[in-house]
């Protein structure tokens, strides 16, 4: 827990210094830790060195940069210690399948997802430090709710919550306090290199049951399958779980050795979900590897 810690001030550093010479001397000074320690802490809790995180990160931001300003693309390879336009297109080429130009055209998002886009800066210490993730098997569950169409440009999630808690309530539900999930349903409209704000994805919300009997009226049955997840645990508000999204999609993947399964990602709510604005809340986030 204590190297999770020191990795998570060592992020911060690196976050807030993006656009300045950063070295691994000046991240390990940064928590007070010799070079050769800390190389190997972080290496031991990232998986990648810290000069590889650092690349990773920069590749990251110039992706948001060409998305959300108008700079010049060769200013914003410059201004991130890319050596020049032709290595920085290279790499962005490595990464994200298509070059700088073509992902402004597209409009492409670095967060492949259903959330507004912020800065990962907004991240805490301790939020750094528990998204090093599980990886588990999940069983197979059996889930009572109903699905919609969402964007980030038209974010519905809190409004459909709503409409289910009052659905649940008027039935006097008798699994009220079972596990409740949000199922982002995989799909062509979310790839990597053709995502934008307007593409639409279908989520279904619902409410963990043991009977494929016991369904309301006016909801449908959704089975999600046993397989292999990358585990991740949010803490806090709703509103800070965007953050949580944007490190694993900018950060922890590119620089994972998973690959990303073709089946759907999961938000589960248990007991420990204790309200939307609660910053003591947890949820569980799941992603589909092979």
């Amino acid at each position: 827990m204590e190297n999770k810690h020191i990795i998570g001030r060592a992020i911060i550093f690196i976050e807030t210094n993006l656009y300045e010479p950063l070295t691994v001397e000046s991240v390990a000074n940064s928590v007070s830790y010799s070079y050769y320690h800390f190389h190997r802490c972080f290496q031991a809790v990232m998986g990648e060195t810290i000069g590889s995180y650092i690349r990773s990160r920069r590749l990251t931001q110039a992706a948001y940069e060409i998305v959300y300003s108008n700079k010049k693309i060769v200013d914003i390879a410059i201004s991130l210690y890319f050596e020049s336009a032709e290595s920085f297109t290279r790499a962005f080429k490595k990464r994200y399948g298509i070059t700088p130009t073509e992902y402004r055209r597209n409009g492409i998002d670095v967060l492949i997802g259903s959330h507004q886009s912020v800065q990962i800066d907004k991240l805490t210490e301790c939020n750094y430090g528990e998204l090093v993730p599980e990886i588990v098997t999940f069983q197979a569950k059996s889930v009572v709710g109903f699905r919609f169409e969402m964007s980030i440009k038209k974010n519905n999630c809190i409004e459909m919550w709503e409409k289910l808690n009052v659905q649940l309530a008027k039935q006097n539900y008798i699994f009220s306090h079972n596990n409740r999930y949000s199922i982002y349903e995989a799909g062509d409209t979310c790839l990597p290199n053709q995502f934008s704000k307007n593409s639409e994805t279908t989520v279904f919300i619902g409410i963990e049951t043991s009977s494929a009997t016991n369904i309301i009226k006016g909801m449908k049955l959704k089975e999600i399958g046993c397989g292999r997840y990358a585990k991740f645990l949010h803490k806090g508000t709703v509103k800070t779980l965007i953050s949580t999204y944007r490190y694993i999609w900018g950060v922890w993947f590119p620089k994972s050795s998973f690959q990303l399964a073709d089946r759907d990602d999961l938000e589960c709510y248990t007991e420990q979900f204790l309200g939307p604005e609660n910053k003591n809340s947890q949820i569980e986030i799941y992603f589909p590897i092979q």
